[in-house]
């Protein structure tokens, strides 16, 4: 059974992690085309504080890195793509899973998904000017198209998500509750 961590250790905890987010955040700047992926390894720090601490904590560190992406990253995309969905992705992963039916936690997921990533699109078209049109290469199939391989690359991510949960519980949580003690 896991020990209850000091109060000092989770504030210190939630402090590093939401630090590390934000710079990842802020090195799309640097490399745009990882406007996608970096919010989304951000998000495994949020997943570490669900682990470590518990899920209002991780809450908590989700809304100071939305909060700060969205003032201090360049690149908004990506900071709203993290508030809206890859920050508090892996808290509701944890309670999806821990009490869903497998069915059920699937279709949710992916209603999920596809509702928030449906409200980014409309967020970024709307405030930031990104060009609405859809390429014409795939005409009236354009938006299931994206649908579904949004949803293939989500079940992927999510997969992914829950493999690197398992490596860090099996071989890195030992580690870092010696270090917090």
């Amino acid at each position: 059974m896991k020990q209850e961590m000091k109060k000092t250790s989770k504030i210190a905890l939630s402090a590093v992690f939401a630090a590390l987010s934000v710079a990842l955040m802020a090195l799309v700047s640097i490399i745009p085309n990882l406007e996608l992926a970096l919010p989304a390894i951000s998000g495994l720090f949020v997943a570490v504080i669900v682990i470590e601490v518990d899920k209002k904590w991780a809450l908590g560190v989700w809304a100071a890195v939305s909060l700060l992406s969205l003032i201090v990253v360049p690149n908004k995309a990506a900071a709203i793509i993290y508030a809206v969905f890859f920050g508090y992705y892996p808290v509701l992963k944890s309670v999806l899973e821990s009490k869903t039916p497998r069915a059920v936690e699937y279709i949710i997921k992916i209603l999920t998904f596809s509702v928030v990533m449906s409200l980014s699109y409309f967020l970024m078209v709307k405030f930031m000017g990104i060009d609405p049109d859809l390429p014409d290469f795939l005409g009236k199939w354009a938006i299931p198209a994206i649908a579904i391989l949004g949803i293939i690359t989500f079940l992927l991510y999510d997969y992914a998500l829950s493999k690197l949960i398992t490596f860090y519980c099996l071989r890195l949580s030992s580690k870092l509750r010696k270090i917090l003690k």
